[in-house]
């Protein structure tokens, strides 16, 4: 490794570095400003329905069908859940958690689309070896039963 004091130019990096961190902290940022207009639309369109349950809000709010999530983020936040977790954990549970960390409001749709990109990530991992099946859920909703999964002991 080269010491920064042999550098023809250390004020470069050091200029880059800098900048690095100011694009971190304006990324940060407007991910919070989106995750608040997410809810706004959000209860725009419960106001909606509350004048006019038919209305269809398809139309308006395209964003919920689609969800975006930068590249690697939904198996970062699996991975996660899973470390913290103190008992394995369901597609559905984790969905939950995605949702609640958005700030997305979780109408049935809502959660049956984030469910199956979560069961999405969760086969990729099974298939990196991180994650495995440990059992079906025994108390379950009308949409279960469920998966349960978990870090493999040899995983992260």
């Amino acid at each position: 490794m080269v010491d920064i004091a042999d550098y023809d130019r250390p004020n470069t990096v050091a200029g880059l570095v800098a900048k690095h961190r100011e694009l971190m902290t304006l990324r940060d940022k407007y991910r919070d400003e989106i995750k608040k207009l997410t809810v706004d639309i959000d209860h725009l369109d419960a106001a909606i329905r509350l004048f006019d349950p038919n209305a269809d809000t398809s139309v308006i709010k395209q964003y919920v069908t689609k969800h975006r999530a930068q590249k690697g983020s939904v198996k970062r936040f699996l991975l996660t859940a899973f470390r913290e977790a103190t008992e394995p954990l369901t597609s559905r549970m984790i969905a939950e958690m995605w949702l609640a960390d958005r700030g997305l409001v979780a109408d049935d749709a809502t959660c049956t689309i984030v469910r199956k990109r979560i069961g999405a990530a969760i086969k990729a991992c099974v298939g990196q070896g991180l994650i495995q099946e440990v059992g079906w859920t025994s108390d379950h909703d009308a949409f279960g039963p469920y998966k349960l999964w978990k870090l493999k002991e040899n995983g992260l």
